[in-house]
């Protein structure tokens, strides 16, 4: 019996070459005789045939295996609602660290995942929390995050400040245009832009990357996988900062002596791989790593 019959589709909306992929895509599963079950949203991009169309949250009760066609920040919108099954991005995007398939790619490499030729890869996940008003206050959801929490001033040119604790140990105060608290699947993206390093995706680590601190010695700091992080908002002004988990953005009026909460989730992400993919291959295409040199029996 084949391990993934049931597939669930995701598609990048207002996207023309996305649609164009998903149309490739349904007549390459009907030739394999799969069910498909599509989002409702991209039930609505293409011709759905009479396929059944669920929510995104409930698209993983219905399936076995998801394709997200888009660029990587549709297949981190999806890793909110589908951690509990795995996943494989054809690139419909710019990067594509996270949807490798290409393209002009559908058919051989589904194909191979459809046979059982594949990587499979598990990716931890964050969950952010709020707690107003001190330790001893309830605490309530803020988001879920498959690259990064980010707080930041919301505002051009206005920094905040905040006490930084791991693990309940005092790290710092400092001011900035804030923070990045990024897995290692999200070191390669806003984390590398505020100078973090690139890290392994299997390392079980977090990166701390301070966003423009008023410090010359501030860096970025890895730290165990395992770490709460709580940053402290620091008594200045009243402010509304905004907390963003991969980029959904949420605004918070915060005081002094508010809280934010930063912890690995418990659920995990499954990412399909093509056979022959590794995260070193993923950065000299993406990041324009140089190759090997010729050799002269090449």
């Amino acid at each position: 019996m084949a391990e993934f019959s049931s597939i669930g589709v995701i598609g990048r909306p207002g996207h023309d070459g996305a649609a164009q992929s998903l149309r490739r895509l349904l007549a390459f599963l009907d030739s394999r005789d799969c069910a498909v079950i599509f989002d409702q949203a991209t039930a609505g991009l293409i011709e759905s045939r009479g396929r059944p169309a669920v929510s995104v949250e409930q698209l993983a009760g219905h399936c076995d295996l998801v394709v997200v066609v888009g660029g990587d920040g549709s297949l981190l919108h999806a890793a909110q609602h589908i951690a509990e099954v795995p996943v494989i991005g054809v690139n419909r995007g710019r990067l594509g660290f996270l949807t490798d398939v290409l393209p002009d790619e559908i058919e051989s490499r589904l194909g191979d995942v459809l046979a059982g030729n594949y990587l499979r890869e598990r990716r931890f996940l964050l969950e952010a929390e709020v707690r107003r008003g001190g330790p001893d206050e309830p605490a309530e959801p803020a988001g879920r995050a498959l690259n990064d929490v980010v707080l930041h001033p919301g505002k051009f040119a206005q920094m905040i400040a905040f006490e930084l604790f791991i693990d309940g140990q005092f790290v710092y105060s400092q001011e900035s245009d804030g923070l990045i608290v990024a897995t290692p699947t999200g070191s390669t993206a806003y984390a590398l832009s505020a100078g973090g390093p690139i890290m392994h995706p299997r390392l079980d680590a977090l990166v701390l990357a301070p966003l423009n601190p008023h410090s010359l010695t501030s860096r970025p700091l890895v730290v165990d996988g395992n770490s709460e992080v709580r940053l402290v908002v620091g008594a200045k002004d009243e402010r509304e900062p905004q907390l963003s988990c991969d980029g959904r953005v949420r605004r918070y009026s915060f005081r002094a002596g508010d809280e934010i909460l930063v912890r690995k989730h418990a659920n995990f992400l499954t990412l399909i791989h093509p056979p022959d993919y590794t995260s070193y291959q993923a950065c000299r295409s993406k990041l324009g790593w140089g190759s090997r040199f010729a050799r002269a029996d090449d």
